[in-house]
C-alpha cells in the first residue's frame, strides 16, 4: 500500500485512484495543486490532528513599546471626524489560528501561603470530594473576569488575518522592557514537517474527491468525450458523484474528527 509523505507522492497516489494511468485524468498540474492545499488548509482548520496547542513568547523591546504610544489615523465616510487607534500590538506568526490568552505578569515563583491566590484555592479545596469535582471544573472555566481583577490578566484581541495580537493596557506603565509575553495559542502544522498528515485517511479521501470533482468539471464542458476503444466518459456522473462523495466527507469532518466546543452543562 502506497504511503504518501509528500505532496508529490499525495498527487500521484490521489490520481493512481482516479484511474491513472488507465484513463487519462483531464486535470492540469495546478488544479492537482490547488485541490491538495484546500483539502490541507481544511484539515488544518478543523481536523483535529491538524493543529496543535503552544505556548509562545515573545520580548517585549523598546520599539514595541515606542510604537504602543503612536497611533493609526482613520476619517469618517463624510472627513468630518477624526479617529485614533492605538498601535499597541505584537506581530504573531502567520501559522496561529487562534489565541485563548497570555498569561498573567504577575510573578507566581513569589507565592506564598498569604497570597491571595493561594488562599482562595485553598479555601475552595477545603471540604472538596470527588463528586464536586465536574462542577468545580464548570466554575473555573468561566473565572476570566475574577482572574482579570485579581491576577491582572490583560484583556488581547487578534484576528487571523491580521496576524496582530492587540493587548489593551498601559505599554509604558505595564509593559516591562525585556519581559517576556507567553501566550497560549494553536498553530497549524506544517504537512511539510510533520509528513504523516500527507497519508491521514481523511487527506486522501478529499484530495481524491476534490480532484475527480474538478475532473467532472473540465469534461462536462464537453458532452459525450470518447476515450481510445470507444470508451465514453460522463463528466456530469463522475462531477455528481464527487460533489456526493464531498459532503459526506465534510459531514464526518465535523461531525467525527473536529474538537468538540467545551459547553458548559448543568
Amino acid at each position: 500500500m502506497a504511503i504518501p509523505t509528500s505532496k508529490a507522492e499525495l498527487k500521484e497516489y490521489a490520481l493512481r485512484r482516479l484511474g491513472k494511468p488507465v484513463l487519462e485524468i483531464n486535470v492540469s498540474d495546478d488544479q492537482v495543486d490547488d485541490a491538495i492545499d484546500y483539502t490541507i488548509q481544511k484539515f488544518q482548520q478543523y481536523h483535529y490532528d491538524g493543529a496543535q496547542r503552544c505556548y509562545l513568547k515573545h520580548k517585549v523591546t523598546q520599539d514595541v513599546i515606542d510604537r504602543s504610544e503612536s497611533n493609526t489615523t482613520s476619517t469618517s465616510k463624510a472627513g468630518n471626524d477624526t479617529w485614533l487607534e492605538g498601535n499597541g500590538y505584537i506581530e504573531i506568526p502567520d501559522h496561529i489560528l487562534s489565541i485563548e490568552g497570555i498569561f498573567s505578569f504577575t510573578d507566581k515563583g513569589t507565592s506564598n501561603m498569604f497570597d491571595i491566590r493561594y488562599q482562595m484555592r485553598l479555601n475552595d479545596l477545603y471540604d472538596f470530594t470527588s463528586t464536586q469535582f465536574y462542577h468545580y471544573y464548570m466554575i473555573q472555566q468561566h473565572l476570566s473576569t475574577i482572574d482579570f481583577l485579581l491576577e491582572g490578566i490583560k484583556p488581547v484581541r487578534y484576528h487571523s488575518v491580521q496576524d496582530r495580537l492587540y493587548l489593551d493596557f498601559d505599554w509604558p506603565q505595564d509593559a516591562q522592557l525585556d519581559q517576556y509575553i507567553v501566550i497560549k495559542a494553536w498553530r497549524a502544522l506544517d504537512p511539510t514537517t510533520w509528513t504523516e498528515i500527507y497519508n491521514q485517511m481523511w487527506v486522501k479521501d478529499y484530495a481524491s474527491a476534490k480532484i475527480k470533482k474538478q475532473w467532472g468539471q473540465n469534461l462536462t464542458k464537453f458532452q459525450s468525450v470518447q476515450m481510445p476503444g470507444g470508451i465514453t466518459l460522463n463528466g456530469e456522473m463522475i462531477y455528481n458523484d464527487a460533489v456526493e462523495e464531498l459532503k459526506n466527507l465534510d459531514e464526518q469532518l465535523r461531525t467525527t474528527w473536529e474538537t468538540p466546543p467545551l459547553d458548559m452543562i448543568g
